[in-house]
């Protein structure tokens, strides 16, 4: 039985979140990927294995080398599903940020009348 890995599980370490944050301005060798990170060169590959057994990298042959490219179509994916968790969030801190504002309001208030 050949279990595909769960994206949100790959995008939880935050090396691999690293990762796609480097090759999504740009495709980039294995080498250099693991030239940002102090770890072992083995270890680097392990979490392209994952990002790229979740369809979040594209692997390009060109010669000898092998560049990985962020896979747009996928990252969209994870994107719309955490807009409405985003709009949530941004709703809650609007509402916040008018509580804090009015809070302040009638702070400054009271402090100019004494």
């Amino acid at each position: 039985m050949n279990l595909r890995r769960d994206v949100f599980q790959a995008i939880a370490d935050p090396t691999r979140r690293a990762i796609l944050l480097l090759v999504a301005a740009q495709g980039m060798t294995a080498g250099a990927i693991a030239a940002n990170f102090g770890t072992a060169r083995p270890t680097v590959s392990k979490h392209l294995q994952i990002l790229t057994e979740c369809e979040l990298l594209k692997q390009e042959q060109s010669g000898r080398e092998v560049y990985y490219h962020l896979n747009a179509k996928n990252m969209k994916t994870v994107a719309d599903f955490i807009e409405p968790f985003r709009q949530l969030w941004e709703d809650r801190f609007n509402k916040l940020e008018t509580i804090m504002k009015t809070y302040n309001q009638n702070t400054d208030g009271t402090k100019n009348k004494s």
